[in-house]
Formats: structure tokens, sequence, C-alpha cells
């Protein structure tokens, strides 16, 4: 129930405008968001990178209905790839497809995503283009694989909580795909997800064991092990130590303000750290869908809320 009311409260629209404009509450949400602006999140991500982080950072946003919307988040994007070269940091990018257009129109969709592979290629960066809910998991697959065709520094994201996931890790796996495993932020009827955590948590470990074996690394597949539960880390761990899997095939993801101390203990260890961190003036959904994943964030707001 929990979960629930937050995944709601990041769709409905009459909360996204109470929320947004409360002062405690939009200072609240700097803990999880790299600011609102360009400039403040390539300070962010110089501040990981001093730190010792890698970075991805994702120009929030999603759900945009209109072909102009889409143009200017492909833009944005592009903004975002040159700031990156232009000041050193060492940050990657992650995207939605419906920012760029996907409702719209597929074609409109990866005529901006060629726009932006193009500059991360001209730039030596990479993309990853993020999974929302699993309404989108068909076309944003094919859209990945479609531009897999002509580039090379594109990667996507599976979710541990939907039943089809094993069978789409494997055959990215053969691809030699770049993949970001997650457990997955959204709300899913019980025909097609995992209802229990436990249940996610078996999944979870087994698409990892699965794209770091070495017939997966012999594809060249790469994993990014997105969690922050240390009972998911400590797996990976002891199957990458069993099997002497090599560090330069696989990193650690997290998020932007949550287990800090846990991203410098992954780092001190040795491992690729990188942190995923979304900037932009449209933080609330986001925002609202971290508060979902752990009920100790909604604590971390509520007593810090008055202290602003």
């Amino acid at each position: 129930m929990f979960r629930s009311t937050f995944l709601y409260l990041s769709q409905a629209n009459w909360a996204k405008s109470l929320i947004m404009n409360i002062g405690p509450a939009r200072r609240s949400a700097e803990r999880f968001v790299a600011g609102e602006t360009l400039p403040e999140a390539i300070e962010v991500a110089r501040r990981l990178n001093d730190d010792g982080l890698e970075v991805a950072l994702d120009h929030l946003g999603e759900s945009v209905t209109d072909e102009r919307g889409a143009v200017q988040a492909a833009q944005a994007y592009l903004d975002l790839l040159d700031a990156v070269a232009s000041s050193g940091v060492r940050a990657t990018a992650s995207l939605k497809l419906t920012q760029l257009g996907l409702d719209t129109s597929e074609q409109l969709c990866l005529d901006n995503m060629r726009r932006i592979l193009e500059r991360a290629r001209a730039t030596g960066n990479h993309i990853t283009i993020d999974m929302e809910s699993s309404d989108y998991t068909d076309s944003t697959l094919r859209v990945y694989r479609t531009l897999r065709q002509e580039f090379t520094n594109v990667g996507t994201v599976i979710q541990a909580y939907l039943y089809r996931s094993e069978d789409d890790m494997r055959a990215l796996a053969a691809e030699g795909a770049f993949v970001r495993l997650c457990k997955g932020a959204y709300k899913e009827p019980p025909d097609r997800a995992f209802p229990k955590k436990a249940a996610v948590d078996t999944n979870f470990v087994r698409l990892t064991e699965l794209f770091l074996s070495a017939e997966a690394r012999a594809a060249g597949a790469f994993l990014a092990i997105a969690t922050h539960d240390e009972k998911m880390i400590a797996a990976a761990k002891a199957y990458i130590r069993a099997h002497d899997v090599p560090y330069d095939r696989f990193e650690f993801q997290m998020l932007y303000g949550i287990r800090p101390n846990l991203q410098a203990q992954l780092r001190d260890d040795g491992f690729t750290v990188r942190v995923y961190a979304g900037y932009g003036t449209e933080w609330y959904p986001y925002f609202m869908r971290r508060l979902a994943e752990r009920p100790a964030n909604v604590w971390f707001i509520a007593s810090n809320f008055f202290r602003h």
C-alpha cells in the first residue's frame, strides 16, 4: 500500500501541482535531484568524480506528446553531451524514449535518438535507454535493437520484477548488449510482474548471474548492476569471486542521494560505481518514485521537512 500510494502520486497532476509549489518539498527533492539546470548537474558530476565515482546524467522528463517537445528534449541531451565534453567530467547519459516522442511516433523517436547517439559517438560518450512501464517494454527494445545496428554506444535497461525479463536477458546476452539491471520502479499488474519482493530478489540474482556468465561475457555483454540492496550486492560479489569475472565487464550503479556510504564502500573495494543523477525542472515523477522505493527516504524527508 505504501509503494502503491507514492506510485499513484507520481502520476497525479493534482499532487504534482501541489507539491512542486511547496518550498520545503522542492528543497527536500535536492537530496535526490542534481539541480534544475545543466550547470548545476555538471557541478554535481564533478563533485562525484572527485570522490572517485562515475556518473550517469538524466535530463528529467517523460511522456512528451508533441513533436516540438520531443525535439526540445533531444536538444537538451545534445547540450548535455557538449557540456560533459567541454567540462571534462566523467559522465554518460540516460534517457527515456517517451521524452523523445515515442508516444507520438516511433520514427520521430528514432530520429531524435540518432541525433543524440551521433553526438555521443563524436564526443566519446555512451547513452543508456531507460526502461519505463511494461506497456513500453516491447517498443523500447525494438527501438534499442534498431539503433544497435548503427551504434555501439547504446545500452538499455531490464527490470527484474517482470516475468518476461529472463527471456529478454538471455536474448540480450547473446547479442552482447550493455544492460542495466534494476528491480523496477513502476506499478505493474500481477499478470506481468512478480507481486512479492522475495520473488523479485530471486529473479534479480538469477538475471545477474546469467549476464555475468562466461557465455554472456564471450558475446561481449556488459552488466550494470543497479541496486541499493546489500543482499543483491553480496550475491553479485559472491558470483564475481567464484567465477573470476573481470571487473571491466560490469559496474555497480546507484541513485544520487541514496546510500552514499555504500557507494563509497564499493568504490574502496575496487569496484566501478556509477551514480545515476537526474536533473531539470521536471523532477516531480522521479522524486516520487524514489520515495516509493524505500520507506527510509520518506522518513528522511519528513524529519527534515520543517528544518528548511
